[in-house]
């Protein structure tokens, strides 16, 4: 019985507000959005891809909405 009152329990994420999974994925697309557009403006005329934009929002994305 001790481990069904503890699967109950929420173990907060590191957000500092209270989200479900539709908002994690809300605020990993405005990263998305936000990073790729600063990628294009400031990385990318140095030679580097975008593809690394989104690779890194991908990783991060997939960080937030499962710890966040």
């Amino acid at each position: 019985m001790a481990s069904d009152s503890r699967n109950n329990e929420k173990q907060p994420g590191f957000l500092p507000i209270e989200t479900n999974w539709f908002d994690r994925l809300f605020i990993s697309i405005v990263i998305w959005v936000a990073l790729s557009l600063f990628w294009m403006r400031f990385i990318e005329p140095l030679g580097l891809s975008v593809w690394f934009a989104v690779a890194i929002s991908a990783v991060l994305g997939a960080y937030i909405i499962r710890k966040g």
